[in-house]
């Protein structure tokens, strides 16, 4: 089984790169994110691999950092979601994008990805909802839980009202739960929605 490929990229397709290990040239399967991440023929590449072994073929999938792997893992635990929508997925979305979609409940984040209509898209948001938070990042589950609530309609008002104001002006969902996930963790439990408004647009502001 492979984990990792460490050597010298000899070529670069459309959906794959041939990675040449020590003379050996190993053909690996990546999303659009992974293949813009590398450099040109020549250059040096260290590619992340699952290995699927089927009756008929093995291929190898490589992706640029570990979590990326994982969620490719992941999604794959989803209902009629193969190794081709995973890899769509993931090459269109990063571990992070992905981890707010799933939180947020946004599906049309994820049916962004080139063949994966509504209804997939739908199944991935929901069926991960529960498993997601171990992958959404070292120190990101305290989010995570906040963004899910929002998603689900089940946050507190004043989180609510926050994440509503600064939607309404003109930030996207997706920024405005993180801005307020973070005023959350700064201002404590309890904080009145102007607090987490104020320390939100600051939070917003750094970025």
């Amino acid at each position: 089984m492979i984990g990792k490929l460490k050597g010298t990229i000899d070529e670069i397709g459309e959906d794959h790169l041939i990675v040449d290990v020590h003379g050996v040239g190993y053909v690996a399967y990546c999303g659009a994110r992974t293949l813009a991440s590398l450099g040109g023929a020549g250059e040096a590449a260290v590619i992340f691999i699952e290995t699927i072994v089927r009756e008929d073929m093995i291929r190898l999938y490589g992706f640029a950092t570990p979590a990326e792997r994982d969620w490719f893992r992941l999604l794959q635990t989803v209902q009629g979601v193969g190794s081709k929508v995973a890899l769509a997925v993931v090459g269109i979305l990063s571990p992070g994008d992905l981890a707010n979609a799933v939180a947020l409940q946004d599906k049309a984040m994820v049916a962004r990805a080139p063949g994966v209509g509504p209804k997939v898209a739908a199944r991935i948001v929901a069926e991960l909802k529960d498993r997601a938070p171990a992958f959404s990042g070292p120190g990101a589950e305290a989010s995570f839980g906040l963004k899910r609530d929002v998603g689900s309609g089940t946050a507190a008002a004043p989180i609510a009202d926050a994440v509503s104001a600064l939607t309404n002006l003109g930030y996207s969902r997706d920024q405005a739960a993180n801005a307020i996930a973070t005023a959350a963790a700064e201002a404590g439990e309890g904080a009145e929605s102007s607090v987490l408004i104020r320390l939100g647009l600051k939070a917003l502001s750094r970025n």
